[in-house]
């Protein structure tokens, strides 16, 4: 609980000190400007990303996988997004790190470690079969 409230208590005085310190060294104008040219392009990166996501995703589904790693992608793309909208650079640097699929596949695995593997019960080899049943007359009882 004390974590919790350190980073809720902290976040904020951290991103309002680095807009002060930036917006010190570039100007005032140039750093609104940054926060809504980053957020832009973020939010257009995301959808892209998104999209791709969510085809990747289908196609596992196509091919009877399941798409646990699209969905925890997906997530994390979701949480990139709002962190982008939110006014800041630390926010926008954590954001952009989720966007990235090189990036966001090493935090996936730092926070999921080994779990995340395909571990598909249905990639086993499937036999299609058929069983037919023979009726036997009342006779024959």
């Amino acid at each position: 609980m004390n974590s919790l409230l350190l980073i809720i208590i902290g976040f904020p005085i951290l991103e309002i000190a680095l807009m002060i310190k930036i917006g010190k060294v570039v100007g005032i104008l140039n750093t609104i400007l940054l926060i809504f040219f980053t957020a832009i392009v973020g939010m257009y990166y995301a959808r892209t990303e998104g999209l791709s996501t969510i085809r990747s995703g289908m196609i596992n589904l196509y091919q009877n996988k399941l798409p646990f790693y699209e969905l925890i992608s997906g997530a994390s793309i979701a949480i990139a997004a709002v962190l982008l909208i939110t006014p800041g650079f630390v926010s926008d640097t954590i954001g952009f790190l989720l966007l990235f699929p090189l990036t966001r596949k090493v935090i996936i695995k730092l926070w999921l470690g080994n779990k995340y593997k395909n571990n598909n019960k249905y990639d086993e080899e499937i036999i299609d079969a058929e069983i037919i049943e023979e009726k036997k007359d009342k006779d024959e009882l």
